[in-house]
């Protein structure tokens, strides 16, 4: 009952607050159970509006953030989706639960088999993880996706993403360097034809092995 009511107060007071109305994100954060993606010594953290903490350093995505990502995305059941950056799997939940297959890329072999075990363990079965950089693996393949969803930051904005939508698909991701970072909606429109929006401004960890801007040299 206690974890019940802590769900629901974080739908309410935290993601719902931070302008996810879209009752279908909700009613998917009632339905994934975020507190079995957090790590045992991390528990009591679960649903509250933080970053939760992972191996390698590496973090959950605050639940409002979460929210905002899947309301952006507008999924309707039928994409094939590529998260990049798994983390211990709740996000790739909660795509799965919207989507018709969702591949997610995970560069730390720890945090990709975290994952395995906790989609599994829920009987999660529309997700494969991949173990890989996906700034090598992923961006070399010819795949084209409905929906991408980077969920770590880059420095300045990587076309090459943008380039494995499917025409209509979208893309979340989070550009800039923290004080300041920029959750951006990429939109493919055409083969040679992308649109963008600013979604809002927020800070999460960088991804591995992002392109960064060229440093001049005088």
């Amino acid at each position: 009952m206690l974890s019940t009511d802590a769900r629901e107060q974080m739908i309410e007071q935290q993601v719902r607050a931070w302008e996810v109305l879209d009752e279908r994100v909700l009613a998917v954060f009632r339905k994934v159970p975020r507190e079995h993606f957090v790590p045992a010594e991390q528990r009591y953290l679960a649903f509250a509006d933080t970053e939760v903490p992972l191996p390698q350093g590496q973090h959950m995505l605050r639940p409002s953030v979460a929210g905002r990502l899947l309301q952006a995305l507008e999924l309707t059941g039928t994409e094939r989706v590529l998260q990049v950056g798994v983390g211990s799997g709740f996000l790739t939940a909660c795509l799965a639960a919207r989507a018709a297959h969702v591949e997610g890329v995970e560069i730390f072999p720890e945090l990709a088999a975290l994952a395995r075990r906790n989609l599994a363990a829920l009987s999660i079965g529309n997700v494969e993880i991949l173990t890989a950089d996906a700034m090598q693996a992923v961006l070399e393949s010819r795949n084209r996706y409905g929906v991408i969803a980077v969920t770590g930051s880059v420095p300045i904005l990587d076309e090459r993403f943008q380039k494995h939508l499917e025409v209509g698909g979208r893309l979340f991701i989070i550009v800039g360097e923290a004080p300041v970072m920029t959750a951006l909606l990429v939109r493919r429109s055409g083969e040679s034809s992308w649109s963008s929006a600013s979604l809002f401004e927020t800070v999460v960890d960088p991804l591995v092995n992002a392109r960064r801007p060229e440093q001049f040299s005088f």
